[in-house]
């Protein structure tokens, strides 16, 4: 895959992710298209078409039909289809397809993908994404692994990417995408929990500031806004995440009980988002605003 004319890209999975890359990369492929399973519902399928007619994307009517017309497919799916998907499209991909997998899933898991789809005649990578997509498009980064991640790395860099090749050995670049969200999201988890327990008791005015003592290089007020606000918006795709991060550790020989409590925290928030709790709550109100409203839902449930 040296330029613009002999690279055709799959993109299987068409949510955010999968659009931004499609769009993203469309200036250097000489073709792209894409397959999502909501493409099988009218409604859930019309945004899709609307995206993919102005980006210029061919969407496919099944993983088979975009197997065929792609050299390059990349799975931007939810964690837990990462193996199904895999399966699914090893069963029809022609030999030498490289398959670049972003999903968030756990070591174990990415090693099963690469053995299906390395038996079909593909070549797979694995990539641990090391940041929210959005603002970063495809320049979000990457780290890849696997027996094919060096040359591949090289090729998406060409393309404006920021991928860098970490082994030869799958399941590394993953292990180091989950053991930081084991932070990451688990900071955000302590957050929503710390600071609405201070507000509810009427101590926030006291408590933040003694984090600022101890970590005085965070803007802790502001991080809170950002972190409620992440979990709200994306929550269910962070809980589905932290349950491949509980994976991992157990993968490792430990009991992920952080993990696992991150996951049900982050779930947590993201049914309440759902059924619309957050709504209308603008940037300037802060993290207070998010947390009067979960205030408000644990008193009317009381």
């Amino acid at each position: 895959m040296q330029d613009k004319m002999d690279t055709r890209l799959g993109l299987i999975g068409y949510g955010e992710v999968g659009g931004i890359f499609c769009a993203g990369l469309a200036a250097h492929m000489d073709s792209v298209c894409a397959w999502d399973v909501k493409l099988a519902d009218a409604a859930q399928a019309k945004p899709l078409r609307v995206r993919a007619d102005r980006d210029q994307v061919s969407l496919c009517g099944s993983a088979s039909d975009l197997c065929a017309a792609s050299n390059l497919v990349i799975s931007a799916v939810t964690a837990s289809n990462t193996v199904t998907v895999a399966r699914e499209a090893a069963a029809h991909l022609q030999p030498g397809t490289i398959f670049l997998d972003l999903n968030s899933a756990s070591p174990g898991a990415k090693r099963e993908a690469g053995a299906v789809i390395e038996a079909a005649g593909g070549h797979y990578v694995e990539a641990g994404v090391m940041s929210s997509v959005p603002p970063h498009g495809i320049r979000v980064p990457m780290l890849l692994g696997g027996p094919h991640a060096e040359s591949l790395a090289q090729q998406l860099c060409a393309w404006g990417m920021d991928a860098h090749a970490v082994s030869a050995e799958l399941g590394i670049a993953s292990a180091i995408k989950m053991c930081r969200s084991v932070m990451i999201k688990g900071l955000e988890a302590l957050v929503v929990e710390s600071y609405t327990t201070a507000r509810a008791y009427g101590v926030e005015d006291y408590v933040l500031p003694t984090l600022k003592e101890t970590f005085p290089s965070i803007d802790w007020p502001e991080e809170g806004r950002y972190f409620y606000s992440r979990v709200v918006q994306h929550g269910k795709r962070r809980a589905e995440e932290m349950r491949e991060v509980a994976n991992t550790v157990r993968e490792a020989g430990f009991e992920p009980l952080m993990s696992a409590a991150t996951a049900q925290k982050q779930d947590w928030v993201a049914k309440l988002a759902a059924k619309g709790l957050f709504e209308g709550i603008q940037k300037s109100g802060g993290w207070q605003a998010y947390a009067d409203r979960l205030i408000q839902q644990a008193r009317r449930r009381d």
